[in-house]
């Protein structure tokens, strides 16, 4: 009998550790399954709190306007000098940089031969003139034909023309000055023989420059010939230049969709010169009742423009199309009405559909 007893008790002894981990296992689940019910409510709350984001209520206003793009100079004329006719430089009568008169031979090649020719053909000249005065005064009488008075008439006429043609070929050896300008440097020396076409120097008018420059077609209607356009180069610094539009190219770049515009530039104290470039600017209409939006506020993607409007503190992305920018400001040509709230900042925290507030 007390055995019996004795092996009941040691069996209840072994039971008792078993049953304390279940009961500490079930504890354990319980504590967890209550934590995650705390949690839960905490999560939901910070779901639906709102983004913090700076606003901006857009309005309309005037805003100016002007046109910017990069001029390049190039004068009114200029030409490169060259003979026409083939030679030896017997004399060089300029300067590499001298101001020239229109006119002035500059290059002389050798002439001789053509001057003999021409003393020559004025001799015959000068006979075939007495010839037909003889004749003009012989024929009303009778005392000579008539057809000797018109062969000596034709033998004048033809003399004369010989006597001009030597006298062309005597300026084909002078080099002159088309127009007044400076001479550039010099290609061509004393004694050297020269081929008709080899180019000599340079001659600029400096006085009048062009001013070309393209703007892109989306502007080509606020071009206009007669339009004030002011030039600023880093040539001249702290100087501004101003110029008229002169001409605006009737076709559009087909591969750049870009237009040429020329303005004219009065460069009487020669201090531009061609080849330089600078930025051109004209001073456009104010635009009216526009919308604009601080560069920041659009978000740009192959799509297309956006922009994150928030309405009743719900974001939502609209498309806007963009005119011109100003500083560091665009102007929204489409997309907005004055009222609108807009995310200026910070657009990649905030989704369309969440809440948002106000940055303070």
């Amino acid at each position: 009998m007390a055995m019996t007893i004795e092996t009941t008790r040691h069996r209840v002894g072994a039971g008792r550790p078993l049953a304390i981990t279940i009961v500490a296992i079930g504890v354990g689940f319980a504590l967890i399954f209550a934590w995650r019910l705390m949690r839960q409510p905490a999560v939901s709350t910070g779901a639906s709190a709102p983004i913090s984001a700076p606003l901006m209520t857009v309005s309309t206003e005037n805003v100016p306007q002007s046109l910017e793009a990069v001029g390049t100079l190039e004068a009114v004329r200029q030409v490169t000098l060259a003979a026409e006719v083939s030679g030896r430089v017997v004399a060089l009568s300029f300067d590499a940089g001298e101001t020239v008169a229109a006119g002035r031979t500059l290059i002389q090649l050798y002439d001789a031969p053509e001057r003999a020719d021409l003393a020559a053909a004025q001799a015959r000249v000068d006979f075939a003139k007495h010839e037909f005065d003889r004749s003009q005064a012989l024929a009303p009488s009778g005392s000579e034909p008539v057809r000797i008075f018109q062969q000596r008439r034709a033998e004048l006429a033809q003399a004369r023309a010989a006597t001009e043609q030597i006298e062309a070929r005597i300026a084909q050896k002078a080099v002159r000055a088309p127009f007044a300008g400076v001479i550039g440097l010099r290609k061509v020396n004393l004694g050297q023989y020269i081929n008709a076409g080899d180019r000599l120097a340079t001659i600029t008018d400096l006085d009048l420059l062009y001013v070309n420059f393209t703007v892109p077609q989306q502007r080509l209607g606020e071009l206009a010939v007669g339009a004030r356009v002011t030039l600023v180069s880093d040539a001249v610094p702290g100087r501004e230049f101003i110029a008229r539009m002169n001409a605006i190219e009737p076709q559009v770049g087909v591969d750049t969709r870009n237009v040429q515009a020329q303005a004219i530039l009065d460069n009487r104290d020669h201090v531009l010169r061609p080849g330089l470039y600078g930025t051109v600017r004209m001073t456009l209409p104010a635009l009216s009742n526009a919308i604009t939006v601080p560069t920041t506020a659009i978000i740009t993607s192959p799509s297309g423009d956006t922009v994150l409007v928030v309405r009743d503190d719900v974001a939502y992305s609209v498309s806007v199309i963009t005119g011109a920018r100003i500083g560091d400001r665009v102007v929204v040509a489409r997309g907005l009405v004055a009222g609108d709230r807009v995310i200026t900042a910070g657009q990649l925290r905030v989704q369309p559909g969440v809440r948002v507030a106000a940055a303070r």
